[in-house]
């Protein structure tokens, strides 16, 4: 499988997803330790779809994040430019109503401006080359005062937890990746969650891409962070 570094290849990053498409969802949930289910709960409950709206589910991969602003009534599409991801949504999220899924680069989105209420994207961020290009694409994307929502990894800001974290991503995920069918996949999450900006950095980042009432809360004492923002117009 193709092994992806922090220079963030499109090219090298959707390989190594189609590679582990099947058991991404799996991978997630072993790299958090079963977390990563209750902070998507906390995504969902930030952004407050609602019937009739649309919204975009950007680095959507499988479709899982996207199925429940389905289920709340709202137009969801879930994108992604991994189409090994794709193909393995389209083929679990089969039949969920008002759930579509469009193959895109979160830096130059198949979108016309302003075409969504809501727009988030969770564990993708840090895959993408241009941080600041990605935030204005959602923002052109948003309509004026339409929301987004942010779900990344993050670093907690206790020094003796931040320590245990650290040493977690550079010694535990090694550990898994020894047993997994997928090594280069761990140690990529792990690079990519090391050298991701901290929570005030990603704030103002969102400003400087021009979204306006940020603001952000940490998940599990800051090994994940959720960023809430709005497009001014």
């Amino acid at each position: 499988m193709t092994r992806a570094s922090l220079d963030k290849k499109p090219a090298d990053v959707a390989a190594m997803f189609d590679g582990t498409a099947e058991r991404y969802d799996l991978l997630n949930t072993l790299m958090t330790a079963g977390r990563d289910r209750r902070w998507r709960r906390e995504t969902v409950r930030a952004l407050g779809a609602r019937p009739g709206e649309r919204i975009l589910d950007l680095a959507a991969g499988t479709g899982t994040s996207s199925v429940p602003f389905a289920e709340a009534g709202a137009h969801t599409v879930a994108c992604d430019f991994s189409l090994g991801m794709l193909r393995v949504g389209v083929r679990r999220q089969r039949g969920v109503p008002r759930l579509g899924f469009v193959a895109g680069d979160a830096l130059r989105l198949p979108f016309a401006d302003g075409a969504f209420d809501g727009v988030t994207i969770s564990f993708g961020l840090r895959n993408v080359a241009d941080t600041g290009r990605a935030l204005r694409e959602l923002r052109r994307v948003t309509r004026p005062g339409g929301r987004l929502v942010v779900c990344e990894v993050s670093h907690p800001p206790n020094p003796l937890l931040a320590l245990g974290h650290r040493a977690h991503l550079r010694f535990g995920l090694p550990l898994l990746a020894r047993v997994s069918s997928n090594p280069d996949s761990y140690r990529y999450l792990a690079e990519s969650t090391l050298a991701w900006p901290d929570q005030a950095a990603l704030a103002r980042l969102l400003q400087d891409a021009g979204w306006d009432e940020v603001r952000w809360r940490n998940l599990t004492f800051g090994v994940a962070a959720l960023h809430r923002a709005v497009n001014p117009g």
